[in-house]
């Protein structure tokens, strides 16, 4: 038996919801460079996680008709990991580079002279007797993505043309894309499950779609039947996704902060240890969703959980 996954990444702009003025302008770009029969500018993509950085990517390099080759920070680890990639890319391709704050200094500063002037020098032997060797390399462009803008290098980031931060998506545009997956999935859903699952999805395409699969499952195992706003909402409550789209380990780090330490302020590396998770975890998924709602605020002494989080989570507030 062959299994095949359904593919829900939208596949061109048509099929892509959301993210309007980034959209917009960089099919403005697209159409800029085709008419100059020039590469298109190098592209930052910036913002939370599941936002559509990779599809973008993708949706980029079809409209351009082009190659994609997809490669990580943490995985070019000498420069010659950077010179293997570069040297076999043909005119006009997509190097994406996820995870691009990630790069080994060594291979960011080798990519300064790729990006601006489509050379790589290569450095052969050590010491005094070491030689430079400059490469001309087809023209290309890189699509670099990452969690964190904040921690790319002032000179890696003004070599991109394009910067965009993405940002959480609107309740109707997530209801759209929850629907448009149904119909791939062969879900047949009604407008309030679809409206109860985009509310609870914290503002995020691939949270949208991870409910919707978990819906369709528990659906179909537990109750035999199609998804509607019961069973729902029962399925979203046995997954502990609350009313709001907070999950386990978001109100386990409320809780650490109202219960433990009164509301805080309390650091994050504490908070940390306190609900044993991880760091990059707690900064890169749980917390830039609890400051955009409203549930947590930022101050220079930690984290501070805000009245609206003592109100979702019925606590009180000690005198």
């Amino acid at each position: 038996m062959t299994l095949k996954k359904a593919n829900l990444r939208p596949t061109d702009w048509s099929s892509f919801t959301g993210q309007e003025n980034t959209v917009k302008s960089i099919q403005i770009a697209i159409k800029a460079s085709q008419k100059r029969k020039e590469p298109l500018e190098h592209v930052l993509l910036y913002g939370p996680p599941g936002l559509g950085k990779t599809t973008l990517a993708n949706i980029i390099a079809k409209n351009l008709n082009t190659n994609i080759k997809i490669t990580s920070g943490p995985a070019l680890t000498r420069s010659g990991d950077l010179a293997s990639i570069l040297t076999s890319l043909e005119p006009g391709d997509i190097l994406f580079i996820d995870e691009i704050h990630r790069l080994n200094k060594n291979v960011e500063e080798a990519l300064y002279p790729a990006m601006e002037d489509f050379n790589l020098d290569i450095v052969l032997g050590k010491g005094p007797g070491a030689r430079t060797l400059r490469l001309d390399l087809n023209p290309f462009t890189i699509i670099g993505a990452t969690t964190k803008a904040g921690a790319i290098s002032s000179p890696l980031r003004d070599r991109f043309g394009l910067v965009h931060r993405l940002t959480y998506y609107s309740a109707n545009d997530l209801e759209k894309i929850i629907k448009d997956a149904s119909t791939v999935l062969g879900i047949k859903l009604d407008t309030d499950s679809a409206k109860e699952i985009a509310k609870r999805s914290r503002g995020t395409a691939r949270i949208a779609l991870k409910l919707l699969r978990r819906v369709r499952d528990y659906c179909l195992i537990e109750h035999e039947s199609k998804p509607n706003l019961d069973l729902t909402q029962k399925c979203l409550k046995f997954y502990q996704v609350d009313d709001a789209g907070l999950d386990e380990t978001d109100r386990a780090l409320l809780e650490a902060i109202i219960k433990l330490h009164n509301g805080g302020p309390v650091g994050l590396q504490t908070l940390a240890s306190l609900i044993s998770e991880d760091l990059e975890t707690i900064t890169d998924v749980n917390e830039p969703f609890l400051l955009q709602t409203g549930f947590l605020m930022k101050t220079s002494r930690g984290r501070v959980a805000t009245p609206k989080a003592y109100q979702h989570l019925n606590l009180k507030k000690n005198a």
